[in-house]
């Protein structure tokens, strides 16, 4: 699995989805009228949206995507389930194109990315130092496929774990977007890392014990695994 093993892994079916939160409350109602989903964890979403778009060719987050910003969609997903929404953009230039605020029903930050082309890893940072909640739910900002029952089984199955991360496998591969993070292990852990010089985010996970939700656990909810494709070339937006 990708990740590294420098953590220990909390394998799919030992730590139960179904409990109890820790905190939070029900959700009462999406910003797209979606069905209601109850009994979420309170969480941040940070989105990561300060990569080049090098192979794209151009600022692929603004690109149209059934009639909104390719970014939109992942904000979205995210404040279906979040209490916030934080968005990661590069250093210098104007951000990607927002919703507001009363679109999508939950508060929306703009965060910078401390250095140019950092990484992922230096981006997930820069969000989780500034997530308001305990918890974080990170994607990226070319995810447009998310399902929000999905990133909400992460919330609970990390809740009802001892874990620092709970993470998606998909043919054996632990997938390093989405990931749900406890806030505190997770800053002490890419500062560390960041420290030593490394960017990719499954070095995170690999610094972490993780909560891994086994395909048995998520793919009913989204047949397709929609919820891990992304947006790499401009070919992509049409499958």
């Amino acid at each position: 699995m990708s990740g590294g093993g420098r953590g220990s892994r909390v394998r799919g079916g030992r730590a139960p989805v179904g409990g109890g939160p820790r905190g939070g409350g029900p959700r009462v109602g999406g910003p797209r009228g979606e069905a209601t989903i109850l009994d979420v964890p309170a969480a941040s979403g940070i989105v990561l949206a300060g990569g080049r778009s090098t192979r794209f060719g151009r600022d692929k987050l603004a690109e149209p995507l059934r009639g909104r910003p390719l970014v939109h969609w992942s904000i979205l997903a995210l404040a279906s389930v979040c209490t916030e929404v934080v968005v990661v953009v590069p250093p210098i230039g104007n951000p990607p194109p927002l919703p507001s605020v009363r679109e999508i029903g939950v508060p929306i930050r703009v965060v910078r990315d401390p250095e140019p082309a950092g990484g992922p890893l230096v981006g997930l940072l820069a969000g989780v130092e500034r997530a308001a909640e305990s918890t974080a739910l990170a994607v990226g900002g070319d995810m447009p496929g998310l399902v929000p029952d999905v990133l909400a089984t992460l919330l609970r199955a990390l809740a009802a774990s001892d874990a620092a991360a709970a993470a998606l496998v998909l043919r054996g591969r632990l997938e390093p977007l989405p990931a749900a993070v406890r806030t505190g292990a997770a800053t002490d852990a890419a500062r560390a890392l960041v420290a030593g010089g490394e960017r990719r985010l499954q070095s995170l996970l690999g610094a972490l014990l993780v909560r891994e939700l086994d395909e048995g656990e998520w793919r009913a909810l989204d047949p397709t695994a929609a919820t891990l494709r992304d947006v790499d070339l401009p070919e992509d937006l049409g499958t």
